[in-house]
């Protein structure tokens, strides 16, 4: 295939394209994808550089995770509506991974967050938010290339068995009768069958999909699995399932700040979660908090300066000419951090 149009993937059109024989193929504003790329060449276009732009950082994260979603729910769609329930890999390589791994590579966490938050739209954009956030985490574990690809799509398809539960289950308001629980356990058996059953995957997508409820201690479910029998993959996506979760809002509760839920996350970190797994994306997360404003337990504002290795929840504080070391001074907290 002629790869001179490939670079353009994940640019934007300025204009509408026309052929040469001036049939119309795609309108201004698209944002191109593999499959855009692919219909262009079918048209003989080369494009020019002066036939796109490229969108600064918010921008391009809010469109490719909006079209994300957007395909993500077209592919849910087409397995509900299709009784085969192998799953469209071509729709989800061309549609879907590409963008996944262009916003992941930006390695903006805040940035990503902030375009990942739920619209009413949270059944689809958290698989795409567990594919980026699971990809980042892939690389601050230092997988190898092949092994980040595979993770990214078995994060992207871990909740693709929720297909199979009633739409009124996982959009109820209010919690779930312990049938509909029962009920909603299923979608990891669900999903591992799925993906187990379609051409281009292997055993170790359909695993995530079928463990990624699954705890260190044996608390987790389908089959109460202790740790060293949870694949590592499973882990990955467990710690930025729970993450996702927690700070997105939901059909019964709203988001929690961000930084409780990395306390609570770490709390968690002792039985259900694998310890290293956690303390990698914990650290990386408050790292990526350096320079923040932060509002302390006793009212006072300061701004985070170093994230100490031994204890990355309790950072050093500067306010005004002091330094609060909250890894020492254990009476005081940060109540919550100022995005930039």
């Amino acid at each position: 295939m002629d790869k001179s149009n490939d670079n353009f993937i994940g640019k934007q059109l300025i204009t509408n394209l026309f052929n040469e024989k001036g049939v119309f193929v795609l309108p201004a504003n698209t944002l191109l994808s593999t499959d855009h790329i692919r219909l262009i060449k079918q048209h003989k276009i080369i494009l020019e550089a002066s036939d796109v732009i490229q969108l600064d950082k918010t921008a391009f994260f809010q469109i490719a995770v909006d079209d994300c979603t957007a395909a993500m729910e077209n592919i849910f769609e087409q397995i509900r509506y299709n009784k085969s329930k192998r799953l469209p890999m071509i729709e989800l390589r061309n549609e879907v991974i590409p963008f996944i791994q262009q916003v992941s590579e930006r390695n903006d966490f805040y940035g990503i967050l902030a375009a990942l938050q739920s619209k009413d739209d949270y059944t689809y954009r958290h698989n795409v938010a567990v594919g980026i956030l699971s990809t980042l985490l892939g690389k601050w574990l230092k997988l190898k290339p092949e092994d980040l690809g595979m993770l990214t799509i078995a994060a992207t398809l871990h909740d693709i068995g929720k297909m199979m539960i009633p739409a009124e289950i996982l959009t109820k308001e209010g919690p779930l009768t312990d049938e509909e629980y029962q009920l909603m356990k299923k979608h990891t058996t669900y999903g591992y069958e799925m993906i187990r059953d379609t051409v281009g995957t292997n055993h170790m997508q359909a695993l995530v999909a079928l463990q990624h409820h699954e705890r260190m201690d044996g608390s987790g479910y389908p089959f109460g699995l202790l740790g060293h029998r949870i694949t590592d993959f499973s882990k990955i996506v467990a710690v930025v399932d729970i993450f996702h979760a927690m700070t997105s809002d939901r059909f019964y509760r709203k988001a929690s700040p961000l930084y409780q839920v990395l306390i609570q996350m770490q709390n968690d970190v002792f039985g259900k979660l694998d310890p290293y797994i956690s303390r990698v994306f914990i650290d990386k997360l408050m790292q990526s908090m350096l320079g923040n404003e932060v509002e302390l337990t006793d009212g006072r504002m300061g701004k985070i300066i170093l994230i100490l290795s031994h204890d990355p929840l309790r950072p050093l504080v500067n306010i005004g000419e002091e330094f609060v070391d909250l890894s020492r001074e254990r009476t005081l907290g940060i109540v919550r951090v100022i995005p930039q």
